[in-house]
């Protein structure tokens, strides 16, 4: 029976222009590209979800048909998929960062028809190494636009860059996006090798944050008017409608002249995968979570970020991080790339936690401990990685990443 909610969260990543969400229009017929600035400048920018199911026919293979489009059969349902769509451009990377820590597994989007890798390439194939992420497709898009030896010379090109990396095996796909060419390859390269993970459902739930909204419109009657929502993955465990859940770090406010961060308490009134009302959620794809709270405090993303669990299971509240600092040999995003400084006290660095980012003042350096004042309070658990930016240039670059102790 066809799920109503994903069961996995695949990533779509690579360089700006590289047809990412061109191959998602392919896969799912929805464009990720929602908000009016991104379909203005045709560029992605915040992360965008589309979902679809997956079925196969037994005499011919994967396609993303209920009814096989070669002998017209019913297809068997296989899973229902969510892409995250992020985006490619230099200036966005923190956006990327962030939705790393929701993704189950990657598509490396490259293009036939330039030379492998570009700076983002590179970029975020570092970003999903950082994040952990071990199960990769490599999409070599554009083959309509190259001659054979062309492609051949480029998937050269590709072989030796992952080489190293966590994607040397992975498979690469030649697809036209464009044209929908080899899209079955590409279902049947994702099913072998990004399989679902194994969730435990009876974990405390763990919903990480990338969007929140205020979805009424302007002069809604205020008997009809819906509480704040909140867009992003549940981790771990599950929610249901009718829990009461802490949202941390929560809101500031002024208190005897000192500025405190205090949570926020409320029920959940429903919840959505897409347009389809569920009564709980897991873990996969891009859930929706509509709250009794003041929708005016989660409109334009003023919430996004936020770490959701039930009440008094949130993790722990940080103004100051500890971080066991791991520099890359040289910063990634460059045409050349930089070899790397040490951290020095006192600079200032980007960091993306989970879904959040901050910026965070180094206090202390000790070997290669990092104590870190934050601008904004984060919650996060020991253990976690954080990716780390520093401003090179006029450009905050990837350079390399911390474990919370």
């Amino acid at each position: 029976m066809e799920s109503k909610q994903p069961e996995i969260n695949i990533g779509v990543i690579g360089h700006i222009a590289h047809g990412k969400s061109t191959l998602v229009y392919a896969l799912t017929k929805k464009r990720t590209q929602t908000h009016s600035e991104e379909l203005k400048r045709g560029i992605t920018i915040r992360l965008g979800y589309a979902e679809f199911s997956v079925y196969k026919c037994k005499d011919h293979g994967y396609t993303t048909d209920k009814v096989c489009p070669v002998c017209k059969k019913k297809c068997e349902f296989v899973r229902k998929i969510s892409f995250v769509d992020a985006p490619g451009h230099e200036t966005l990377m923190a956006t990327m960062l962030a939705g790393a820590s929701i993704i189950d597994g990657a598509i490396l989007v490259i293009a036939a028809n330039e030379p492998c890798p570009q700076p983002q390439t590179r970029e975020h194939l570092m970003a999903i190494e950082i994040s952990g992420i071990k199960n990769i497709v490599i999409v070599q898009n554009k083959i309509d636009l190259v001659s054979k030896e062309q492609a051949l010379e480029n998937y050269k090109q590709i072989k030796e860059f992952v080489k190293g990396t966590v994607a040397e095996n992975a498979p690469i796909i030649p697809v036209s996006a464009q044209y929908g060419t080899n899209i079955d390859l590409l279902l049947k390269a994702m099913e072998e090798n990004i399989p679902t993970p194994k969730r435990d459902e009876n974990a405390t739930p763990l919903f990480l944050t990338v969007r929140t909204f205020d979805v009424n419109k302007p002069g809604t009657d205020v008997m009809k008017l819906v509480g704040g929502v909140f867009g992003g993955s549940i981790i771990k465990g599950k929610l249901s409608v009718g829990d009461e859940i802490e949202i941390v770090p929560g809101i500031k406010k002024i208190k005897q002249n000192k500025e405190v961060w205090e949570p926020l308490v409320t029920k959940i009134k429903a919840i959505y995968s897409g347009n389809t009302p569920l009564d709980e959620a897991r873990p996969g794809g891009n859930i929706a979570l509509s709250t009794g709270l003041d929708p005016s405090l989660t409109k334009s993303d003023s919430l996004a970020g936020s770490v959701i669990s039930l009440k008094g299971k949130t993790p722990e509240v940080y103004h100051e991080l500890t971080l066991e600092a791991h520099l890359l040999s040289r910063s990634v995003g460059t045409k050349e790339e930089l070899n790397q400084e040490p951290f020095k006290t006192n600079e200032p660095l980007l960091l993306n936690v989970w879904t959040s980012k901050t910026l965070g003042v180094v206090k202390k350096v000790v070997g290669n401990k990092l104590e870190l004042v934050l601008k904004l309070p984060v919650a996060v658990n020991k253990g976690e990685k954080v990716a780390i930016s520093r401003r090179l240039g006029t450009k905050w670059r990837l350079v390399g990443y911390g474990i919370v102790l």
